[in-house]
């Protein structure tokens, strides 16, 4: 089964903001997940950025592919991605 963390969209119409999940990589964007890591919301100023660092590094060893987005808040939220 391959693994992603990916963001999830939540929010009213233009005015979303993300959870960042583990999911399958097959299942729908907004669809099923196996475990929420964080949050991104970019519409606060500063935009707001909360990731679980000790459940993310658990899930990069255990294989999980971050997609080009969360790899680039893993980088801003100051940690390995």
């Amino acid at each position: 089964m391959p693994v992603r963390i990916r963001l999830k969209r939540m929010g009213a119409k233009k005015k979303p903001f993300y959870r960042i999940v583990v999911a399958d990589s097959r299942s729908p964007r907004d669809g099923r997940f196996i475990e929420e890591i964080g949050y991104y919301n970019p519409t606060t100023q500063p935009t707001t950025i909360k990731i679980d660092a000790e459940k993310a590094g658990e899930w990069l060893s255990r294989g999980a592919l971050p997609t080009d987005t969360v790899k680039a808040l893993f980088t801003k939220a100051g940690l390995q991605g």
